[in-house]
């Protein structure tokens, strides 16, 4: 092999490998259901983020009604964590109510933390934003995207990981879309973070058959910007609804464009917790937290409980 194609080799492979293998830090859930709460049925799918020497999480915390609330849990070390008795936001609004709010995603901007989640009303999912200066007092934006309603994806709206700063002079945010029964990543883009619209008119990130996302391909904690390109971490189901961790790897300048992608998964069910539970066999990465080089992945196990991996971030990104 020449010295050229060394290079080449060498250029791609740093390209496509951007994380090192997760692997577990507990081997038991670090969030589980409480009695006679508000998450007395399931406590799973927590964005995260460390505030001051706090890991901090914002986790889906379902009652046996099946109704769902945003809790919030606090921790000093990032494993042991305490959850507040009261809910941090309840369903309020008629896009709410009768379902209520799903699967948050944070992202802090400027001062500002602006929280994603699924409005569920009971018939119809759609992606809604709250935004707040101390994650205590929230105000609702209301329904971002709604469904039924896009360029492309005609059904439900969900997951909304946006990107922490603008680009070229609009800010970011990668989602889930409805499409010919397959749920999808869009991207959206937006200038002031409260009014979105499709940047596509088809998926930036579609499913793959025969791979681990051939059903599913559903964002995950919000992205995180390295000198490599925009880095995603997303959720995938395969034909059996299997979920799995994978990731993708956007070019910076354009967050239209992928420059990467996983072929195998970074995280799969093989724990008891992760494997039975609400919705079996399921991994469900939400939130993630970036020390150095280290990034901490906060995962739903089984539509149940929350866990907890670690990954690093390779190749100089």
């Amino acid at each position: 092999m020449g010295i050229f194609a060394k290079i080449l080799v060498a250029a791609a492979l740093s390209l496509t490998l951007p994380l090192a293998p997760a692997k577990r830090i507990s081997d038991k859930p670090i969030l589980s259901p409480r009695k006679d709460c508000f998450d007395d049925l399931a406590a799973y799918n927590p964005t995260a983020i460390k505030v001051d020497d706090e890991h901090v999480l914002l986790y889906r915390g379902q009652n046996k009604a099946g109704t769902s609330f945003v809790g919030i849990a606090r921790s000093k070390d990032g494993i042991r964590f305490e959850a507040e008795r009261e809910p941090l936001l309840k369903p309020e609004t008629d896009y709410e109510k009768n379902g209520g709010l799903e699967d948050p995603r944070l992202t802090l901007i400027d001062g500002t933390y602006y929280l994603t989640y699924t409005g569920y009303n009971g018939k119809d999912a759609q992606l809604c934003l709250a935004s707040s200066k101390d994650l205590k007092t929230w105000t609702r934006h209301g329904v971002i995207l709604p469904a039924y309603k896009g360029s492309w994806n005609r059904g439900w709206t969900k997951a909304g990981a946006i990107v922490d700063r603008k680009i070229n002079g609009k800010y970011w945010m990668y989602y889930l879309g409805t499409v010919d029964d397959a749920d999808q990543m869009g991207v959206a883009s937006s200038t002031d973070l409260i009014d979105w619209s499709d940047a596509l008119d088809h998926p930036v990130l579609p499913k793959r058959p025969g791979k681990f996302d051939s059903r599913v391909v559903e964002p995950g904690p919000a992205p995180v910007v390295t000198d490599r390109g925009i880095l995603l971490i997303y959720n995938g189901a395969d034909d059996k609804l299997v979920y799995r961790t994978g990731w993708v790897l956007f070019d910076s300048n354009d967050p239209t464009k992928v420059l990467a992608r996983s072929d195998s998964p970074l995280l799969e069910p093989e724990l008891s917790w992760e494997v039975k539970g609400q919705v079996p066999n399921v991994v469900f990465v939400e939130g993630a937290i970036r020390d150095g080089e280290r990034l901490i992945l906060y995962y739903g196990g089984a539509d149940s409980v929350t866990g907890v991996a670690e990954t690093r971030l390779e190749n100089d990104m």
